[in-house]
């Protein structure tokens, strides 16, 4: 058991550091009070006020909504495109968020190699990343058209293929547009945060195995990706909740087309709400899709909490 002050100048002492303690509180809210404001402002009430209307019927038609309980949720689950649109939001997140996490890592070591002009290359990788999404949207729109597109073009000078390709109003071929696109956007950042971790692999820990026998490959195996390891996990988790967000590349490209082939969560609640007009509908959409977001949320602050303790 800790002894108690018994002169005048341990509980001086003692109350000094009580009051340095309290003060650090005070000047942690403070600095916090500003964040905890604008998370309140808005996030917390625009969500409260989402799932408030979501049990309602409110078109643009009504002056105010009228309470209808699960009538929103029960129409929801009951259609069949909602699946749908839930799967391909899944196809969309798992495949987006695959192949930039490879790619991203392998650029990554690319660049973490020693050669001229690499400082000029990794400020050129981040273009993709600082451009305006909706610009590189509108370029690749402009790739895939189906009329004086440059890939078909290519495809067509190569003798790939003998007539231009309609990739934007096919399904199949619309998704996976889409998907490079968001790929093609998303690389740059999955390629900072793993040179970012390179950084730290010991070298002498490489040369090491490299004396013991390893190739290259296998330096990467064993030296390499379980340094890296934790970065990957975070990376991916937080990739996904990016993705399963993504609006404003596949409505420029595809505006969730065709015949829905390409709608995901994010797109559905901005069509129900600014072109149906059903705001109570669009908000019950937007549950699920929070919903949706919340599983690798959930797993992201899990991990987080697990690190610092």
């Amino acid at each position: 058991m800790a002894s108690l002050p018994t002169t005048q100048s341990d509980v001086r002492t003692a109350k000094q550091r009580r009051s340095l303690k309290s003060h650090e509180r005070r000047v942690g809210f403070a600095f916090a009070l500003p964040s905890l404001i604008a998370f309140f402002v808005v996030i917390l009430i625009p969500f409260l006020q989402s799932l408030k209307l979501s049990f309602y019927r409110y078109t643009i038609e009504m002056d105010e909504p009228s309470f209808i309980g699960l009538k929103n949720f029960k129409r929801l689950l009951s259609n069949p495109d909602t699946l749908s649109i839930w799967f391909n939001t899944l196809i969309f997140v798992v495949l987006t968020t695959s192949i930039t996490l490879v790619l991203g890592l392998a650029w990554a070591v690319v660049l973490n190699q020693s050669f001229r002009g690499k400082a000029v290359l990794r400020a050129l990788s981040l273009l993709p990343w600082v451009l305006p999404s909706t610009v590189t949207a509108f370029l690749a729109a402009w790739i895939f058209n189906g009329q004086y597109g440059i890939l078909n073009a290519i495809l067509l000078q190569l003798g790939i293929i003998h007539d231009p390709v309609p990739w934007l109003a096919e399904a199949h071929s619309a998704m996976a547009a889409v998907i490079l696109t968001r790929v093609w956007v998303s690389v740059p950042l999955f390629m900072a945060f793993f040179l970012a971790g390179l950084q730290g692999v010991s070298q002498d820990q490489m040369d090491a195995a490299r004396v013991d026998g390893c190739e290259n490959f296998a330096v990467f195996r064993y030296v390499v990706l379980p340094h890296l390891a934790p970065t990957i996990i975070i990376v991916t988790i937080l990739g996904a909740m990016s993705n399963l967000q993504a609006f404003d590349v596949i409505y420029a490209l595809t505006q969730g087309g065709p015949v829905k082939a390409t709608t995901m969560l994010s797109i559905e609640v901005y069509k129900e709400a600014f072109q149906n007009w059903d705001i109570g509908s669009a908000c019950a959409i937007g549950v699920l899709w929070f919903l949706t977001i919340a599983i690798p949320s959930i797993f992201y602050l899990r991990i987080l909490f697990k690190r610092e303790n």
